[in-house]
């Protein structure tokens, strides 16, 4: 008897974005199917004129180009989803303009200590239309704040997705993709609407 074929899998491509040190490399690492490639390299003295280390003492490395996992899920749809963290310090911003093309959505990940240091992605995204989730990434001994304020403080439309995660468990990390996925794909079924119009 031959095997019925497998159905394709869908394939997408989802950012990872914030600012430095929100956790983006822990939130992919945490839910990748396969070992991630990471551009991390040790902070050196030398950078700390240039990176701020505010809030983040302890950080002892920092992505320079890219970081990327892959997640597959075989339920309802076959999909696998290419994952693309972007590095965070200012001067490797050049970088975001790459890893955006082709992209289907991203995740704005934040840390409520420091909401200043992701406006940048947030803006990125709105400049390119991209639909994004902000994931407000919950470090331990972090006041939780009421995600109506966080939307608040990064000025986005009330339909755009804020929610809670800890960039360390898988469970958390999927949650907050297939929150990107669902909204992803209702921006563009509204946009196909739009154009059909």
């Amino acid at each position: 008897m031959t095997p019925s074929p497998q159905p394709a899998r869908a394939i997408a491509k989802l950012l990872i974005a914030g600012g430095f040190g929100v956790g983006k490399t822990t939130a992919i690492g945490s839910v990748s199917d396969i070992t991630p490639l990471r551009t991390e390299e040790v902070l050196t003295a030398q950078s700390t004129a240039i990176d701020s280390l505010a809030g983040v003492e302890d950080k002892t490395t920092t992505t320079v180009a890219f970081d990327f996992g892959r997640v597959g899920w075989d339920a309802p749809t076959p999909v696998e989803l290419y994952l693309f963290g972007t590095p965070g310090q200012p001067r490797f911003w050049d970088f975001w303009n790459d890893l955006s093309e082709g992209a289907h959505g991203a995740v704005v990940l934040a840390d409520t200590r420091r909401l200043k240091s992701s406006f940048p992605a947030v803006d990125f995204f709105e400049q390119r239309g991209l639909p994004f989730v902000i994931a407000i990434n919950v470090f331990p001994g972090t006041r939780r704040r009421p995600p109506d304020e966080v939307r608040e403080a990064f000025a986005v439309d009330t339909q755009v997705p804020v929610l809670f995660c800890d960039a360390r468990n898988a469970d958390s990390v999927a949650r907050v993709l297939i929150t990107l996925a669902e909204y992803a794909a209702a921006v563009a079924s509204a946009n196909s609407a739009l154009l059909d119009a």
